[in-house]
């Protein structure tokens, strides 16, 4: 898609949070409510569809510009950029690993949101370490039957689809080998069990879900062959964290944007704040932060857009921007004093909200590990 088109659709989406968002954000983040007309917006929009191919009806934008989208949106709501990202994850592997005619079948209706939602992959007792998953699929005649619970399952509430990742082999050693991913969508057998109250990101669906002979068709299997399922996935989540590096940007902006309006309007000893060297210390650390993380994130964007592998790179996006947003929200809080502390102030929620993305997406130890590894791997002594 050409820059004078991605243009558009950026100023659009800037009128739309303008106007049709940040108005309502504060009433629907505090009764923690699913904000249903905003998504059906979303819809319209095009959003759901942001990478999906131009072919299957998707808006078919590159990963530079879905991280700008992704940055802009959190600046306005960060749980309205999880309703998206998770179901692009969920499209993104039909896209990649999916037979054509699962890519005929499901990608269009991705796209337009009819079927939406996310990734099953948390288990109660396997987070970070996807190869614990205990969740099994048990090939009978033309259908799977599953067995098992998942938890911490993003737009499974309200959404109608996921990309259920499962043993269909459990003994196999060592155990991706025996791991696979299918298009689960909502029938019977599939239960939302609870949803989750969290801290923060609120007024998105979080959910922990029973699944109990739920009887998935052969042909939902992605890719149509057994054992590749941890790898169709993990290829995903490089464009998670991009995601996730994306919201941490957002909310260092939002948390910036926030302190720097207010320490002019807040007077003491007879000058506005901003005018103290204190103050001026923190608005300079937070200022350089955003932007490394901003740079960090276009970069990482970048190498995924040329298809290059970029683990590296997804994994200090991921963890300077979210390490920016939870220290930008830690100062401007500071920086309001009271009124940050205040439900009255968006501060409070953004002090709320940045917790997750050092744990989501690949806790910030993991990415360090990671980074490491990749490091030692591309300059060998």
């Amino acid at each position: 898609m050409s820059n004078d088109n991605d243009a558009i659709i950026l100023d659009a989406l800037e009128k739309f949070l303008t106007a049709e968002v940040d108005p309502f954000v504060h009433d629907l983040e505090a009764r923690d409510e699913y904000p249903h007309e905003i998504v059906e917006k979303m819809k319209q929009m095009g959003l759901f569809g942001c990478i999906i191919a131009e072919e299957y009806g998707g808006l078919g934008l590159s990963t530079s510009t879905y991280a700008k989208i992704v940055t802009r949106i959190t600046r306005s709501w960060m749980s309205l950029s999880g309703i998206i990202n998770s179901h692009l994850i969920m499209a993104s592997a039909v896209q990649r690993h999916g037979t054509d005619a699962q890519k005929q079948h499901y990608l269009p209706r991705f796209a337009t949101g009819e079927l939406r939602g996310g990734v099953g992959l948390t288990e109660p007792d396997c987070g970070t370490d996807l190869q614990a998953v205990r969740t099994v699929a048990k090939r009978v005649g033309d259908d799977y039957i599953v067995n098992g619970t998942k938890t911490w399952i993003t737009n499974s509430l309200h959404g109608n689809c996921l990309a259920l990742l499962v043993k269909t082999d459990p003994k196999t050693t060592p155990a991706h080998k025996g791991m696979s991913l299918f298009i689960a969508e909502k029938r019977e057998g599939f239960t939302v069990a609870r949803k989750l109250e969290k801290l923060g990101y609120r007024g998105i669906d979080t959910c922990e879900l029973l699944f109990q002979d739920y009887h998935v068709p052969a042909d939902c299997l992605i890719g149509g062959v057994e054992g590749r399922g941890l790898q169709q996935i993990l290829s995903g989540l490089e464009l998670g964290r991009i995601n996730v590096a994306a919201r941490g940007v957002g909310v260092a902006e939002a948390a910036l944007d926030l302190a720097v309006a207010y320490s002019q309007q807040r007077k003491t000893f007879g000058k506005p704040i901003c005018e103290h060297q204190a103050i001026q210390l923190k608005l300079g650390e937070m200022a350089t932060r955003t932007e490394a993380a901003r740079l960090l994130t276009n970069a990482a964007a970048e190498a995924f857009d040329r298809g290059e592998r970029c683990d590296m790179e997804a994994g200090m996006a991921k963890y300077a921007a979210t390490e920016a947003s939870m220290e930008n929200a830690a100062e401007a809080l500071r920086i309001h004093g009271a009124y940050g502390y205040s439900k009255e102030y968006d501060v409070e929620r953004l002090y709320r909200d940045a917790p997750l993305l050092v744990i989501g997406e690949g806790t910030n130890e993991l990415q360090r590990i990671l980074i490491a590894k990749e490091l030692i791997k591309r300059h060998p002594a």
